[in-house]
Protein backbone atom coordinates (compact mmCIF):
# COMPACT_ATOMS: atom_id res chain seq x y z
CA UNK A 1 0.00 0.00 0.00
CA UNK A 2 1.23 3.34 -1.00
CA UNK A 3 1.65 5.93 1.47
CA UNK A 4 0.23 9.78 0.38
CA UNK A 5 2.31 12.19 1.69
CA UNK A 6 1.06 15.57 3.23
CA UNK A 7 1.83 19.03 1.90
CA UNK A 8 3.74 20.26 5.10
CA UNK A 9 5.47 16.16 5.21
CA UNK A 10 7.08 17.33 1.97
CA UNK A 11 7.82 21.10 2.84
CA UNK A 12 9.86 18.93 5.75
CA UNK A 13 12.16 16.93 3.21
CA UNK A 14 12.84 19.75 0.95
CA UNK A 15 13.96 22.02 3.73
CA UNK A 16 15.93 19.37 5.19
CA UNK A 17 17.73 18.48 2.06
CA UNK A 18 18.74 22.20 1.08
CA UNK A 19 19.65 22.72 5.00
CA UNK A 20 22.10 19.48 4.64
CA UNK A 21 23.79 20.77 0.91
CA UNK A 22 27.25 22.50 0.42
CA UNK A 23 25.39 25.19 -1.24
CA UNK A 24 24.08 26.27 2.56
CA UNK A 25 26.19 25.70 4.67
CA UNK A 26 27.66 28.36 6.50
CA UNK A 27 30.04 30.52 5.35
CA UNK A 28 33.10 30.61 7.72
CA UNK A 29 34.60 34.11 7.85
CA UNK A 30 37.89 34.96 9.58
CA UNK A 31 37.71 37.64 12.31
CA UNK A 32 39.46 40.40 11.59
CA UNK A 33 40.43 42.86 14.30
CA UNK A 34 42.69 45.91 14.41
CA UNK A 35 46.30 45.68 14.48
CA UNK A 36 47.65 47.77 17.22
CA UNK A 37 51.30 48.86 16.40
CA UNK A 38 52.53 49.88 19.46
CA UNK A 39 52.53 46.63 20.45
CA UNK A 40 55.10 45.27 18.14
CA UNK A 41 58.15 44.74 19.79
CA UNK A 42 56.60 43.82 22.94
CA UNK A 43 59.34 41.16 25.03
CA UNK A 44 58.42 37.78 24.35
CA UNK A 45 58.36 34.62 26.72
CA UNK A 46 61.43 33.18 26.02
CA UNK A 47 62.98 36.43 26.28
CA UNK A 48 61.74 38.30 29.76
CA UNK A 49 62.80 34.38 31.08
CA UNK A 50 66.29 34.82 29.52
CA UNK A 51 66.19 38.67 30.84
CA UNK A 52 64.92 36.76 34.69
CA UNK A 53 67.40 34.32 34.56
CA UNK A 54 70.53 37.26 33.82
CA UNK A 55 69.27 39.79 36.05
CA UNK A 56 68.73 37.15 38.87
CA UNK A 57 72.29 36.05 38.45
CA UNK A 58 73.15 40.12 38.62
CA UNK A 59 70.92 40.46 41.71
CA UNK A 60 72.70 37.52 43.63
CA UNK A 61 75.98 38.77 42.24
CA UNK A 62 75.37 42.36 43.36
CA UNK A 63 73.93 40.89 47.14
CA UNK A 64 77.27 38.93 48.28
CA UNK A 65 79.46 41.59 46.58
CA UNK A 66 77.98 44.81 48.23
CA UNK A 67 77.39 43.21 51.55
CA UNK A 68 81.54 42.65 51.51
CA UNK A 69 82.28 45.64 50.45
CA UNK A 70 79.81 47.62 52.91
CA UNK A 71 80.18 45.03 55.75
CA UNK A 72 76.77 44.55 56.17
CA UNK A 73 73.46 42.54 54.88
CA UNK A 74 71.74 44.23 52.54
CA UNK A 75 69.28 42.53 49.42
CA UNK A 76 69.29 42.73 45.93
CA UNK A 77 66.08 41.63 44.31
CA UNK A 78 64.97 41.83 40.40
CA UNK A 79 60.95 43.55 40.25
CA UNK A 80 60.54 44.37 36.74
CA UNK A 81 61.64 44.21 33.24
CA UNK A 82 59.44 45.95 31.30
CA UNK A 83 59.41 47.74 28.22
CA UNK A 84 58.13 51.58 27.86
CA UNK A 85 58.94 54.92 26.68
CA UNK A 86 61.77 57.18 27.97
CA UNK A 87 59.29 59.95 29.19
CA UNK A 88 57.43 57.22 31.14
CA UNK A 89 60.62 56.16 32.38
CA UNK A 90 61.64 59.94 33.07
CA UNK A 91 58.21 60.56 35.24
CA UNK A 92 58.98 57.62 37.59
CA UNK A 93 62.55 59.24 38.58
CA UNK A 94 61.95 60.93 42.02
CA UNK A 95 63.28 64.97 42.34
CA UNK A 96 65.79 63.86 44.34
CA UNK A 97 67.80 61.10 43.03
CA UNK A 98 71.26 59.69 41.58
CA UNK A 99 71.26 59.46 37.74
CA UNK A 100 73.68 58.52 35.68
CA UNK A 101 74.81 57.97 32.15
CA UNK A 102 76.57 54.43 31.25
CA UNK A 103 78.18 53.33 28.36
CA UNK A 104 77.73 50.29 26.89
CA UNK A 105 80.01 48.65 24.50
CA UNK A 106 80.89 47.47 21.79
CA UNK A 107 77.35 49.14 20.66
CA UNK A 108 78.42 52.83 21.74
CA UNK A 109 75.12 53.79 22.96
CA UNK A 110 73.65 55.27 26.29
CA UNK A 111 71.71 53.90 28.97
CA UNK A 112 70.58 55.18 32.19
CA UNK A 113 70.98 54.53 35.68
CA UNK A 114 69.08 55.56 38.33
CA UNK A 115 69.69 54.97 42.01
CA UNK A 116 67.44 56.36 44.77
CA UNK A 117 69.50 58.24 47.12
CA UNK A 118 67.05 57.67 50.04
CA UNK A 119 69.81 54.34 50.90
CA UNK A 120 72.55 56.98 50.23
CA UNK A 121 73.08 57.99 53.87
CA UNK A 122 73.28 54.21 55.04
CA UNK A 123 75.76 53.65 52.44
CA UNK A 124 77.92 56.69 53.25
CA UNK A 125 77.49 56.50 57.07
CA UNK A 126 78.87 52.37 56.80
CA UNK A 127 81.86 53.74 54.28
CA UNK A 128 82.47 57.02 56.98
CA UNK A 129 83.24 54.06 60.10
CA UNK A 130 79.17 54.05 60.91
CA UNK A 131 76.43 51.88 61.54
CA UNK A 132 74.56 52.37 58.12
CA UNK A 133 72.17 55.01 60.00
CA UNK A 134 69.22 56.48 57.80
CA UNK A 135 69.55 60.22 57.45
CA UNK A 136 67.04 62.30 55.52
CA UNK A 137 66.48 62.35 51.76
CA UNK A 138 69.04 65.51 50.35
CA UNK A 139 71.27 66.29 47.86
CA UNK A 140 74.66 65.22 48.01
CA UNK A 141 77.96 66.92 48.58
CA UNK A 142 80.87 66.21 46.56
CA UNK A 143 82.47 64.07 48.99
CA UNK A 144 79.49 61.89 49.07
CA UNK A 145 78.70 62.05 44.69
CA UNK A 146 82.12 60.99 45.02
CA UNK A 147 81.24 57.28 47.55
CA UNK A 148 77.81 56.99 45.58
CA UNK A 149 79.80 57.03 42.19
CA UNK A 150 82.08 54.19 43.88
CA UNK A 151 78.75 52.11 44.19
CA UNK A 152 77.59 52.84 40.88
CA UNK A 153 81.03 51.70 39.35
CA UNK A 154 80.60 48.23 41.50
CA UNK A 155 76.92 47.85 40.02
CA UNK A 156 78.22 48.21 36.60
CA UNK A 157 81.09 45.68 37.21
CA UNK A 158 78.52 43.17 38.17
CA UNK A 159 76.18 44.04 35.07
CA UNK A 160 78.82 43.25 32.73
CA UNK A 161 79.60 39.98 34.73
CA UNK A 162 75.92 39.24 34.65
CA UNK A 163 75.42 39.88 31.08
CA UNK A 164 78.60 38.55 29.40
CA UNK A 165 76.50 35.98 27.26
CA UNK A 166 75.47 38.75 25.10
CA UNK A 167 79.04 40.61 25.04
CA UNK A 168 77.96 43.49 26.83
CA UNK A 169 80.09 45.72 28.63
CA UNK A 170 79.01 48.49 30.76
CA UNK A 171 81.10 51.65 31.85
CA UNK A 172 80.27 54.37 34.14
CA UNK A 173 80.53 57.97 32.14
CA UNK A 174 79.68 60.67 34.39
CA UNK A 175 76.05 61.57 36.59
CA UNK A 176 73.87 63.49 34.51
CA UNK A 177 71.42 66.25 36.37
CA UNK A 178 67.52 65.85 35.86
CA UNK A 179 67.59 68.37 32.52
CA UNK A 180 70.35 66.47 30.92
CA UNK A 181 68.88 63.22 31.26
CA UNK A 182 66.14 64.05 28.53
CA UNK A 183 68.92 64.88 26.21
CA UNK A 184 70.35 61.06 25.96
CA UNK A 185 67.53 59.32 23.76
CA UNK A 186 64.73 60.51 22.48
CA UNK A 187 61.56 60.79 24.85
CA UNK A 188 59.36 58.91 22.42
CA UNK A 189 61.90 56.06 22.45
CA UNK A 190 60.86 52.55 23.81
CA UNK A 191 63.41 51.54 26.24
CA UNK A 192 63.31 48.11 28.30
CA UNK A 193 63.32 49.03 31.89
CA UNK A 194 64.69 46.62 34.24
CA UNK A 195 64.20 47.68 38.10
CA UNK A 196 65.70 46.46 41.31
CA UNK A 197 65.22 46.55 45.15
CA UNK A 198 68.18 47.00 47.59
CA UNK A 199 67.13 46.60 51.02
CA UNK A 200 69.45 47.39 54.13
CA UNK A 201 68.12 47.62 57.43
CA UNK A 202 67.97 51.38 57.66
CA UNK A 203 66.91 52.17 54.42
CA UNK A 204 65.55 50.74 51.29
CA UNK A 205 65.09 52.01 47.28
CA UNK A 206 65.26 51.29 43.80
CA UNK A 207 67.75 51.09 41.05
CA UNK A 208 66.67 51.56 37.53
CA UNK A 209 67.97 50.93 34.77
CA UNK A 210 66.44 51.93 30.82
CA UNK A 211 67.80 50.32 27.81
CA UNK A 212 67.36 52.52 24.44
CA UNK A 213 65.22 50.49 21.65
CA UNK A 214 68.62 49.40 19.49
CA UNK A 215 70.18 48.08 22.57
CA UNK A 216 67.53 46.16 23.93
CA UNK A 217 66.46 44.59 19.90
CA UNK A 218 69.73 43.40 20.35
CA UNK A 219 70.34 41.96 23.44
CA UNK A 220 66.78 40.39 23.14
CA UNK A 221 67.60 38.50 19.87
CA UNK A 222 71.06 37.19 21.81
CA UNK A 223 69.30 36.35 24.60
CA UNK A 224 66.74 34.28 22.54
CA UNK A 225 69.47 32.71 20.87
CA UNK A 226 71.67 31.73 24.01
CA UNK A 227 69.04 31.08 26.27
CA UNK A 228 65.61 30.82 24.98
CA UNK A 229 66.73 27.54 22.58
CA UNK A 230 65.07 26.85 19.60
CA UNK A 231 61.00 26.59 19.35
CA UNK A 232 59.69 23.45 18.97
CA UNK A 233 56.48 23.21 17.27
CA UNK A 234 53.69 20.37 18.39
CA UNK A 235 53.44 17.87 15.80
CA UNK A 236 50.23 18.86 14.27
CA UNK A 237 51.51 22.55 13.89
CA UNK A 238 54.49 21.28 11.91
CA UNK A 239 52.45 18.53 9.85
CA UNK A 240 50.61 21.78 9.05
CA UNK A 241 53.61 24.26 8.00
CA UNK A 242 54.37 21.13 5.32
CA UNK A 243 51.43 20.61 4.12
CA UNK A 244 50.91 24.40 3.42
CA UNK A 245 54.15 24.75 2.38
CA UNK A 246 53.58 21.40 -0.61
CA UNK A 247 51.10 24.02 -2.02
CA UNK A 248 53.27 27.15 -2.25
CA UNK A 249 54.33 27.95 -6.02
CA UNK A 250 57.57 28.86 -7.66
CA UNK A 251 58.60 29.91 -10.90
CA UNK A 252 59.61 26.93 -12.92
CA UNK A 253 61.58 27.15 -16.21
CA UNK A 254 63.58 24.52 -18.45
CA UNK A 255 65.96 26.64 -20.40
CA UNK A 256 69.59 26.31 -22.06
CA UNK A 257 73.11 27.28 -19.95
CA UNK A 258 73.68 30.55 -20.09
CA UNK A 259 76.00 32.07 -22.70
CA UNK A 260 77.86 34.84 -23.95
CA UNK A 261 77.16 36.47 -27.48
CA UNK A 262 78.73 39.38 -29.16
CA UNK A 263 76.70 42.81 -29.41
CA UNK A 264 77.08 42.25 -33.25
CA UNK A 265 74.92 39.70 -33.10
CA UNK A 266 72.40 41.04 -31.15
CA UNK A 267 72.19 43.93 -33.40
CA UNK A 268 71.90 41.90 -36.57
CA UNK A 269 69.07 40.41 -35.00
CA UNK A 270 65.70 39.81 -37.44
CA UNK A 271 63.24 36.99 -38.17
CA UNK A 272 64.65 33.40 -39.14
CA UNK A 273 68.02 34.35 -38.36
CA UNK A 274 70.07 31.27 -36.48
CA UNK A 275 72.11 32.50 -33.97
CA UNK A 276 75.38 30.25 -33.06
CA UNK A 277 75.69 29.48 -29.69
CA UNK A 278 79.36 28.74 -27.84
CA UNK A 279 77.50 25.08 -26.55
CA UNK A 280 78.00 21.36 -27.86
CA UNK A 281 74.73 20.67 -30.01
CA UNK A 282 74.11 17.92 -27.48
CA UNK A 283 74.28 19.83 -24.30
CA UNK A 284 71.31 19.43 -22.44
CA UNK A 285 68.85 22.16 -20.69
CA UNK A 286 68.59 23.48 -17.04
CA UNK A 287 65.80 22.97 -14.97
CA UNK A 288 65.23 26.00 -12.28
CA UNK A 289 62.61 26.87 -9.67
CA UNK A 290 62.87 30.18 -8.47
CA UNK A 291 66.16 30.81 -10.58
CA UNK A 292 67.54 27.68 -8.51
CA UNK A 293 69.25 25.20 -10.53
CA UNK A 294 67.87 21.65 -9.56
CA UNK A 295 68.41 19.37 -12.49
CA UNK A 296 69.54 18.71 -16.14
CA UNK A 297 67.06 17.61 -17.88
CA UNK A 298 65.77 17.51 -21.74
CA UNK A 299 62.79 19.11 -23.51
CA UNK A 300 59.78 16.37 -23.95
CA UNK A 301 56.17 16.44 -25.14
CA UNK A 302 53.37 15.05 -22.37
CA UNK A 303 50.44 15.05 -24.17
CA UNK A 304 49.45 18.40 -25.26
CA UNK A 305 51.86 20.30 -23.12
CA UNK A 306 55.92 20.63 -22.68
CA UNK A 307 57.12 18.91 -20.04
CA UNK A 308 61.38 17.86 -19.08
CA UNK A 309 62.41 14.79 -18.49
CA UNK A 310 64.92 15.01 -15.39
CA UNK A 311 68.55 12.85 -16.27
CA UNK A 312 70.85 14.03 -13.08
CA UNK A 313 70.38 16.15 -10.29
CA UNK A 314 72.55 19.17 -10.32
CA UNK A 315 74.88 20.55 -7.94
CA UNK A 316 73.78 23.23 -5.56
CA UNK A 317 74.59 27.09 -6.89
CA UNK A 318 77.22 28.40 -3.92
CA UNK A 319 75.31 31.75 -3.25
CA UNK A 320 71.64 30.86 -4.44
Amino acid sequence: MEKTLKQDEIDALFQAARTSSPEAKTEIRARVVPYNFGSAGQISTDQLRAISMLNDLFARNLTHNLSAWLRTRLQVNLVSAEQITFNEFLLRIPEISYVCSVRLEPLGALSVLQLDLGIAPSVIDLLLGGEGQAGPLRELTDIEESIIGSVIEIVCRELTTAWQPVGLSFNFERRQMQTQTARIMPVTEKTLCLSFEVRMQESSGLLNLAFPAVVANTILRRLTGEWGGRRRHAVESRIRIEQTARNLVFGAALQLPSGRIEARELEDLAVGKVIRLNMAANTGAELRAGGQLLFHAQPVRLGPHRGARVESAAEIESGA
